[in-house]
């Protein structure tokens, strides 16, 4: 008759998983870890293999049930075991120590872009005397940046905006004036509303040129609009924009969607004509700062406005550049070098 029974071997195996949950808390380094492997799993004396070794006095009904038991403890071992191993191969994290008399860290607000910052003030102006924003693609056709706002193809204007194009009908768009045509093409006059965004240009960066950079334009069409209704609107929004005291001119000039069409010049802010190195100016007391007209009648019959009933006026202006001229910034680039001592000079007023 066997000398050991079930239910004394079923304490045994009790005894070891306990005896697992205890040891299992010592290891701290590869060498007492070792010592807990030996301890259960060691081929001549661990512990697991010695309860194999008892097996044979069992008798034979009583040995599927203590083996069962046997591998139950020994997946139960190397699970410890392998989680174990894995905490000390883990990357120690060291305690970080605190020096109270250190200043503290500071954690710094956002500020707004100059550039966001100067469009939001253009926006708010128009809003406030009736205009809308409206916005578009910029991958754009050829169609709605050049053929609907009267460049034929092959017009040698189309060379001045040194267009980027995808493919021969897509490009990135040069202005924001394709955004016009869209708008009048969905709806009749009355229309009066401004078009902010990013625009593209194959141009070599330097500080008053990027291949791509911000623009406004704005547009009103209507019965009965004048150039005097254009003078008188731009003359207010830039008196809004630099001051009721500053010095507006217009100039004759040529775009092949306007006509007539003019510069507006504002006078110089840095010298006022005072300076004739003035960086700014060149000596001339005067700084460029959009171009206007009254809008083609062919750009009305491009997109069904009867030319005879409506008449209307358009503006472009360089945001970056009227933000630099403002804000006295003297290269174009500062504004996307994502140098954060430059972007928190600007505050919200």
């Amino acid at each position: 008759m066997p000398s050991l029974n079930l239910e004394t071997f079923k304490s045994k195996v009790d005894a070891y998983q306990k005896k697992l949950v205890d040891e299992s808390a010592r290891p701290h380094d590869s060498k007492s870890l070792e010592e807990l492997r030996n301890l259960f799993l060691s081929r001549k004396r661990g512990l697991i293999t010695l309860l194999f070794e008892e097996l044979k006095d069992l008798s034979p009904e009583e040995k599927p049930a203590a083996g069962q038991w046997i591998n139950s403890l020994k997946l139960e071992v190397q699970e410890k075991l392998a989680a174990l191993e894995a905490k000390l191969k883990a990357p120690q994290r060291t305690k970080k120590e605190i020096d109270l008399t250190l200043p503290g860290e500071r954690r710094y607000w956002g500020a707004p872009h100059p550039v966001r910052l100067f469009q939001q003030e253009i926006e708010n102006i128009f809003l406030s005397i009736g205009f809308s924003i409206e916005d578009g693609p910029e991958i754009e056709t050829d169609y709605y940046n050049f053929e609907a706002l009267n460049f034929p193809p092959h017009h040698p204007a189309r060379d001045d905006w040194d267009t980027l194009y995808i493919n021969d009908t897509l490009l990135l768009r040069t202005h924001t004036s394709p955004v016009q045509i869209r708008v009048m093409e969905k709806k009749k006059p009355p229309i009066r509303i401004i078009i902010p965004g990013k625009v593209f240009r194959r141009e070599t960066p330097d500080p008053t040129h990027l291949p791509m950079f911000f623009q406004v334009e704005g547009l009103v069409v209507d019965e009965g609009v004048t150039f005097a209704h254009l003078k008188g609107t731009l003359e207010y929004f830039l008196k809004r924009l630099f001051g009721d005291k500053i010095k507006i001119r217009f100039r004759p000039s040529f775009f092949p969607f306007t006509e007539p069409s003019a510069e507006v010049d504002i006078e110089c802010l840095a010298c006022g004509g005072k300076d004739a190195a003035c960086r700014l100016c060149g000596g001339t007391g005067w700084k460029e700062i959009l171009g206007s007209g009254m809008v083609d009648p062919q750009v009305f019959k491009n997109v069904n406005i009867d030319p005879e009933k409506y008449s209307g006026w358009a503006f472009g202006m360089g945001i970056d550049r009227t933000a630099m001229f403002a804000f006295d910034i003297p290269d174009m680039r500062f504004f996307f070098e994502n140098d954060l001592r430059f972007i928190r000079q600007f505050t919200l007023k």
